[in-house]
């Protein structure tokens, strides 16, 4: 009797299990936030653009962080259809300090929530596309990067999926709660003439050494985190593989 309880209960077990893999089969790394099922996690969710020719990639001047650089793109917008969802996980949105901020999908979650979060997150409903996302953050930072005359052309251009990234869960320095950043890594697809000259014009700009907000960098400069004078973000490391090498810097206020 004993010996059929408890196969009753490994069976259990096992099964229980084996539907937790397969519900989150896209998602495994993240199991790791049931170790600590009562911490308290910060999520974002963001849209790069890779712009490179072989070893040179191209980053913009960051509009928080002076004197520091990285890939064109920003951070997904969720949709009002999106509000009851994320409600019901916890969701907490991050402070804004700028109207522009609003609906991003960057705040906080309980970590038995995280899981579902991602769920939600890979049926791609109820918030922005990553053209969407690309094509709103590119014609904003064309414009802080001073070069207003390529807005049109970015307006016409589709991208194409190069790789996603799940970077964490990771400890965050001077804080308690840990971070997780799902990145989409989106390359422009060059089959108009609008499209071949934005990305000529962009590795163009990243060549000029008088050109002060758009910078060109290869791996190693990617890796040691320094172009030069200037800093490099380490989400860069994303436009190049699926690994960072560095902490992330703290936005200034």
């Amino acid at each position: 009797m004993v010996e059929k309880i408890v196969v009753g209960i490994v069976v259990a077990l096992l099964s229980g299990l084996g539907r937790l893999l397969w519900a989150n089969r896209k998602h495994l790394s993240l199991l790791k936030v049931l170790l600590t099922p009562f911490a308290r996690t910060r999520v974002s969710v963001a849209v790069l653009l890779r712009v490179h020719d072989e070893d040179h990639y191209v980053l913009f001047a960051s509009g928080n962080r002076p004197g520091a650089f990285g890939p064109p793109g920003g951070v997904v917008k969720y949709q009002e259809g999106a509000r009851r969802t994320l409600e019901r996980l916890g969701f907490e949105p991050e402070s804004r300090n700028r109207e522009v901020m609003r609906h991003d999908l960057r705040g906080f979650l309980g970590a038995l929530r995280v899981l579902g979060f991602a769920r939600w997150l890979s049926k791609e409903v109820d918030r922005e596309t990553a053209t969407d996302c690309l094509r709103r953050e590119l014609v904003e930072e064309l414009g802080e990067v001073g070069h207003e005359e390529l807005v049109p052309l970015a307006r016409e251009v589709v991208f194409r999926s190069a790789r996603r990234v799940i970077d964490g869960p990771l400890k965050v320095p001077g804080e308690t709660y840990k971070q997780i950043r799902f990145f989409d890594v989106y390359d422009v697809v060059t089959d108009t003439p609008e499209a071949s000259r934005l990305r000529d014009a962009l590795l163009e700009l990243a060549g000029d050494a008088d050109e002060g907000r758009v910078i060109g960098v290869n791996r190693v400069e990617i890796a040691r985190g320094r172009a030069q004078s200037h800093v490099v973000l380490p989400q860069s490391a994303f436009l190049a593989g699926d690994k960072r090498y560095r902490e992330d810097l703290t936005p200034a206020s």
